[in-house]
């Protein structure tokens, strides 16, 4: 087996540090609400359901609002085209429309769980983030598609109905700096190591894991990345009732930087309003400075789009 290059000759613009990135909003208590939305085939209904939870999360004080992972429509591949929407397209998007109006007139950070997106005639797995002034601050497609196949369980293949996303999404909002992540995306520690390295306080991850999957792995991989980049980590899935065929494991959490569960929920419909307090992430990576004992004479993690930015710039 060939050797690998020495760590030590990367450029140091690549080698990237949480702890030393971390800048706590000026606000460093707040509360974020999980609406575990139960999914109609209706999607009018839907979006009434999504006003009025998220009506209730704001009315608790909620200055963060996470919806589901595809909670307009069902999780189905007879669903997803027809509800899908251009969100470009004003007109044809009322559910984008239904996300800004409800940011707008709370005053508060929504983000969007995840929608059926057309987009020069792709779909795409899309989570949008809404800012209190009702304008879209970040737009998030699905990285890592979702495709299994358990002999006697479940065979789904993602790839066969949307495109993967190409780009991390991590947005500065008045209520802390998230990093967004669907599903899938939370099995993969290197985009939650990313969003650490550049100043994330929590990564949101809108989910809709399987039953099976789901009683295995959702709780360990919430807590896995929580703990690994000692952050805070929140998702929100639909509830098991959601129509169809598609059976989801629910139990939306909230999940502290040393891994503890701050708040959770069964797998009926329900609205989860729960506090973070950011200078816990200070407190824990003072306690363990996970940071400082990474060997980097060893291994490094690289930013790859830092990396062709600073060669473009050459």
């Amino acid at each position: 087996m060939g050797e690998m290059g020495s760590a030590s000759k990367l450029p140091e613009h690549t080698m990237l540090s949480a702890s030393e990135r971390l800048e706590l909003p000026k606000s460093v208590k707040i509360k974020i609400a999980l609406c575990q939305l139960s999914v109609r085939s209706e999607k009018n209904q839907n979006l009434v359901r999504a006003r009025n939870m998220i009506k209730i999360a704001a009315e608790s004080g909620a200055r963060i609002v996470v919806l589901p992972e595809m909670w307009n429509c069902p999780y189905s591949k007879d669903f997803f085209a027809k509800f899908a929407e251009d969100f470009d397209n004003e007109d044809s998007s009322p559910t984008i429309s239904l996300l800004s109006e409800a940011a707008s007139c709370h005053g508060i950070t929504i983000i969007g769980g995840s929608l059926p997106e057309w987009s020069n005639g792709r779909l795409y797995n899309t989570s949008c983030v809404f800012g209190p002034d009702g304008k879209l601050s970040a737009k998030h497609r699905k990285i890592h598609l979702f495709d299994v196949d358990i002999p006697g369980d479940i065979t789904f293949k993602e790839s066969d109905i949307f495109t993967g996303g190409d780009k991390p999404t991590i947005v500065d909002t008045d209520a802390g700096c998230v990093g967004v992540g669907i599903c899938h995306d939370i099995r993969f520690p290197e985009l939650a190591m990313l969003y650490a390295a550049k100043g994330a306080h929590i990564i949101c991850y809108p989910g809709a894991f399987n039953i099976s999957t789901g009683e295995l792995l959702w709780e360990l991989m919430q807590r896995s990345r929580a703990a690994d980049n000692q952050l805070f980590v929140a998702t929100c899935s639909p509830s098991r009732d959601s129509c169809g065929g598609y059976a989801i494991w629910g139990h939306s959490t909230l999940v502290g930087p040393s891994g503890e569960i701050i708040a959770t929920t069964g797998h009926e419909e329900n609205v989860i309003v729960a506090e973070i307090d950011y200078s816990k992430i200070k407190l824990q990576r003072k306690s363990i400075p996970l940071d400082k004992q990474k060997r980097g004479d060893i291994y490094q993690f690289v930013d790859e789009c830092e990396e062709e930015k600073h060669q473009n710039s050459e």
